[in-house]
């Protein structure tokens, strides 16, 4: 039992190594998607331009050990970079203790694809995740690949056979299903409401959830996309009565999809009772 314990917690802080290079990968796509910019070439500051050499390129570490400044021009370095790949890290780990049953059950293979497949998904979530706080805009590219990539994810987990019954059929639809209002409020509001973006991230939250747990997600979502909508409108009007945040003011809604979707795949949660529906 020892030796178990001994190896479950070693092989999850190689897990932890390996998301916070990914992390840090994940930082260099934040920052130069859709910029015109390659992902092959050499990182350097932001303000002055200066190369960085690898002892300042160190995950997590060259970031406090250089106290949060270029050693070039002494300019601050955002807090984006360890907190991406410290999050990117926590992510891979939690990933690898949902599938640990598989890992020591004697399916190594399919731990490593069911391991390789949610990293990927991840990485993609939390990449959105921050663009969407930097440019308030969800890139289509990654939009659509976490929607084709969980489509067939769940295309794959459903046997064919009960691809029409319920409710494994709500499942197989849930991507449009989620889809549809967001797409409504889009249509009707003319994009004064919500983004189309959000819609189509929708589409993977349904394929990757299914339907009862995407539903519930979702709700989740907007609660939390309500409350600190709230919350920054009463602290600023504390604060300053000259603040330029009003109720018109743009709040990216992505962050808060992606907060549900988190709780939803870890938790599988059903808050306001569809599966008790569902069952009659």
């Amino acid at each position: 039992m020892t030796h178990l314990v001994t190896s479950m917690y070693f092989w999850a802080v190689v897990v932890a190594v390996f998301g916070i290079i990914i992390g840090s990968f994940l930082n260099v796509v934040i920052l130069r998607y859709n910029t015109g910019r390659g992902l092959n070439g050499r990182s350097g500051c932001l303000s002055c331009g200066k190369g960085l050499s690898w002892l300042e390129l160190i995950p997590v570490i060259s970031f406090f050990v250089q106290k949060r400044r270029c050693v070039g021009c002494g300019s601050k370095v955002s807090w984006q970079y360890p907190l991406v790949e410290l999050a990117t890290a926590s992510m891979f780990v939690a990933i690898f203790f949902r599938q640990i049953d598989l890992f020591f059950g004697h399916n190594p293979i399919e731990f490593f694809i069911s391991f390789i497949f949610f990293a990927v998904i991840w990485s993609i979530l939390i990449v959105i995740f921050v663009y969407d706080l930097r440019h308030k805009i969800i890139p289509n590219g990654l939009a659509y690949t976490f929607a084709i990539l969980t489509l067939v994810y769940t295309l794959i987990s459903i046997p064919i056979s009960n691809w029409f019954a319920m409710p494994q059929l709500l499942d197989v639809f849930a991507g449009i299903i989620f889809f549809i209002p967001f797409f409504l409020l889009w249509f009707v509001s003319g994009g004064r409401w919500i983004g189309l973006g959000d819609g189509k991230l929708a589409l993977g939250i349904g394929w990757l959830l299914g339907f009862v747990t995407g539903v519930s997600s979702i709700f989740v979502a907007f609660w939390l996309g309500a409350l600190v909508s709230i919350m920054l409108l009463i602290l600023t009007r504390l604060k300053s009565r000259g603040s330029n945040i009003t109720m018109k003011t743009e709040v990216p809604f992505a962050p808060f999809l992606i907060i549900g979707t988190l709780i939803g795949f870890f938790f599988e949660f059903d808050v306001i009772g569809i599966s008790l529906l569902l069952s009659f």
